[in-house]
């Protein structure tokens, strides 16, 4: 039956609508199965964040690292040609500013003619486990 005939048959249209406002509401097991479904939910998200925090706090090591190497090779590049220290060990560690300690050490290899340097400095923190490598080439 369509609309116009409901509005011409109130008894249809009422019987109708007691059915269409009719509600029984949910049963237990449609609650628990959307209950298990969001909590499924949650934890996965729970997992995400996790991963995406230690995502987060390796890139922060990573620039750190890249900016105690890029600090070395600018000190390298203002030191005159032939006072560059070929091999050493940095002196000093640099501090994080989340507290790791970070390894830096630097080679410095000249071409035949020492015209060329070529830089290595190499960035490591947690004992070795994560290391970045920079290298560059300076010209008398």
């Amino acid at each position: 039956m369509g609309f116009a005939q409901n509005l011409i048959n109130p008894f249809l249209w009422r019987f109708n609508l007691k059915l269409f406002l009719k509600s029984d509401g949910f049963s237990l097991i449609e609650v628990l199965i959307a209950i298990v479904i969001l909590s499924i939910s949650l934890l996965a998200l729970a997992g995400l964040m996790a991963t995406t925090s230690r995502n987060t706090s390796f890139g922060g090591h990573v620039t750190e690292a890249a900016t105690f190497a890029q600090d070395r090779l600018e000190q390298l590049r203002v030191t005159t040609w032939d006072n560059i220290i070929t091999t050493e060990p940095d002196p000093i560690s640099p501090v994080g500013s989340t507290g790791i300690v970070y390894t830096r050490n630097w080679t410095v290899v000249s071409n035949a003619n020492d015209t060329l340097k070529t830089i290595t400095i190499t960035i490591s923190w947690d004992n070795g486990l994560n290391t970045i490598r920079l290298i560059s080439v300076i010209s008398r």
